[in-house]
């Protein structure tokens, strides 16, 4: 067990969804956003190699998760492009979210190919009820033992495609980490525990006030910038942003198995730092193959497009109205996505559409119910706004359009919606309405009648409504009003 006073930094990166290299990222600056370049590995790896320069072995550098999937060239490759890269980053461990999307036999590949484990308490195979990853690692930094453990995203069997999650289950976690901090503490001999963690801000910070014993918590998925770390009972907790545009920096002092102090820093990966040239040059290879297709200008935007806000953005606006254009249906619902590097005024690239829906999913039609549409928001705002936050289950607020809905955000489930209109009428729950929508989280499989794939794929459609409409316009509409 470490005795005396010892320093060591724990360095978070998370929902890094791929951006292998610089882009656009909002900062709000007083009643406005503000956009600008920041991030890639390259600069990323800077940052990495001068903090480890500042306290010679005594780094962790651990990865939330959501770091395989999001660009155009990591779905292609299936996350494959970014292994190179990531191996020499030198990180510790990782949990995951989106890489399941690629399917659990694909991920187990890639995880086969990083030279850091991926840890998870929470994921197992369905048939065995075997864990499927190691649920800890244990770190030595001088005379310190660090136990890192790892939390999985839990929603992957539960609101996503099926083949996210074949032949896996998924927990919460909340029964299993007691006996992991156990373990960690009499049998490991451990002076501090990290948990590295993909369930979300709200989610963590109620398992950390049900469960004792973590020292620090990595927490990701729900792209909160903390610009100062939260203690919940004697945990420390931080979140690091998105789009890899920033670091998480905890310096912490130690004095017999107790911190005694800490500095943290929320660390923009500014476009000024200068890039690492070996990583640079990796990236470079990366991309090339994918340039010149990515570079071709297919727009021009006069709206800022991004998905910063919970309600309603601009930039699924701009989903939703090319979806219905391309169809004429009467509404249309798109998932309410957090990640997307931001698309300032001026052109248009193909690479700006994938990052907008790397998964370039088919356009799909289905008749919905009144009633099903109500009923369907309603699960909607629950799954954004549960008062219990193990509920919280989705992204940001459908994105919808064709629709007015007025809602209590505050109440109870089930009774959230005052009025709902489609159109101007007031909707009615027995006539069914034409929508068009993408992937099942968009419109879930248990809604509708007369659902159907068209030839049509989304990247299609966002090409053709930027055809007829140059410049773009997708300001927000007032979709949902809190009142």
């Amino acid at each position: 067990m470490g005795k005396g006073k010892t320093r060591f930094t724990v360095v978070q990166m998370n929902d890094t969804h791929a951006y292998l290299d610089i882009h656009q990222e909002i900062f709000w600056q007083g009643d406005h956003e503000v956009y600008r370049p920041v991030g890639g590995f390259a600069r990323i790896a800077s940052l990495i190699r001068q903090i480890r320069t500042e306290n010679d072995g005594g780094v962790l550098f651990c990865d939330c998760g959501d770091t395989l999937h999001g660009t155009y060239p990591a779905l292609k490759t299936q996350g494959e492009v970014l292994v190179p890269i990531l191996n020499l980053l030198n990180l510790d461990a990782m949990t995951a979210h989106w890489e399941f999307a690629y399917g659990p036999k694909i991920f187990q590949k890639r995880v086969s190919e990083i030279n850091y484990p991926m840890i998870a308490i929470n994921v197992c195979d369905k048939e065995t009820e075997r864990l499927s990853y190691p649920p800890y690692i244990v770190k030595e930094i001088g005379n310190l033992r660090i136990g890192l453990t790892g939390i999985a995203s839990n929603i992957v069997d539960k609101v996503m495609p099926s083949s996210y999650s074949e032949g896996l289950t998924f927990a919460l976690g909340r029964e299993e980490l007691p006996s992991i901090i156990d373990i960690l503490r009499s049998k490991e001999n451990v002076d501090f525990i990290v948990l590295i963690s993909h369930l979300g801000f709200p989610q963590e910070m109620k398992l950390l006030s049900e469960v004792q014993g973590i020292d620090i918590c990595l927490s990701g998925h729900t792209h909160n910038r903390l610009y100062k770390p939260v203690f919940q009972g004697k945990t420390l907790v931080m979140q690091s942003g998105c789009h890899g545009s920033f670091l998480g920096r905890l310096d912490l002092e130690s004095s017999s198995g107790r911190i005694v102090d800490y500095k943290h820093q929320l660390i923009e990966v500014e476009e000024g730092i200068e890039p690492d040239p070996v990583i640079e040059d990796l990236i470079k290879q990366a991309l090339a193959p994918y340039k010149n297709g990515l570079s071709e200008v297919v727009g021009e935007t006069a709206t800022a497009l991004n998905r910063g806000t919970v309600l309603e953005s601009t930039m699924d606006n701009f989903l939703v109205q090319a979806l219905i254009d391309s169809t004429g249906a009467e509404v249309a619902f798109s998932n309410g996505w957090r990640y997307g590097a931001p698309v300032v005024r001026g052109n248009i690239t193909l690479n700006d559409l994938y990052n907008i829906i790397p998964m370039n999913p088919p356009i799909s039609t289905v008749e919905l119910a009144g009633e099903e549409i109500l009923m369907m928001i309603e699960d909607n705002l629950e799954r954004t706004f549960s008062h219990n936050a193990y509920q919280q289950m989705g992204g940001y607020v459908k994105r919808c359009l064709g629709l007015k809905v007025y809602f209590k955000m505050e109440n109870p489930r089930g009774s959230r919606i005052q009025r709902l209109f489609v159109g101007s009428q007031e909707v009615q729950p027995e006539r069914y309405y034409t929508a068009v929508f993408v992937t099942e989280q968009g419109v879930p499989k248990k809604y509708g009648r007369n659902r159907k794939n068209s030839s049509q794929h989304a990247i299609d459609a966002l090409r053709a409504y930027l055809g007829k409409h140059r410049p773009l316009h997708a300001e927000l509409k007032g979709t949902f009003v809190a009142v």
